[in-house]
């Protein structure tokens, strides 16, 4: 049930995230862009198959971009972690069938930082 909850709240969050950072530049972060035969309803299952993927991007990637990236990360003080979220979120973006699209490396930082506070608040608030 852990793995649904956690779909479920990153799914809720890219779509926070997808909507704050639109508002300053239009068409950043787009969700829902694939159509699985289903209409509307495809749109929000590829939304949460993007939260899925989101949470085991992070759960086996990147531990292993951390542990490479320690000494420049121990270097900037923890501030790479940043960076390493924005490529979590860019790696989740280049698989086509997500419908899921980040344009930038800039955009997919500020969106990172919004979708960890987000999903963060939600953990603190459902229940697990």
């Amino acid at each position: 049930m852990g793995i649904v909850w956690r779909a479920l709240i990153n799914a809720i969050a890219i779509v926070v995230a997808a909507y704050v950072v639109n508002i300053y530049q239009p068409d950043a972060i787009k969700w829902g862009q694939v159509d699985y035969g289903m209409g509307e309803l495809g749109r929000y299952l590829s939304l949460i198959l993007t939260g899925l993927t989101l949470g085991v991007v992070n759960a086996i990637v990147k531990p292993i971009l951390v542990m490479v990236s320690m000494p420049i990360t121990c270097l900037t003080l923890g501030l790479f972690i940043f960076v390493i979220n924005a490529l979590m979120l860019l790696l989740v973006s280049a698989i086509p069938f997500l419908g899921f699209v980040v344009n930038g490396f800039i955009v997919a930082l500020v969106a990172s930082v919004l979708i960890s506070l987000v999903s963060w608040a939600l953990s603190m608030v459902l229940p697990d």
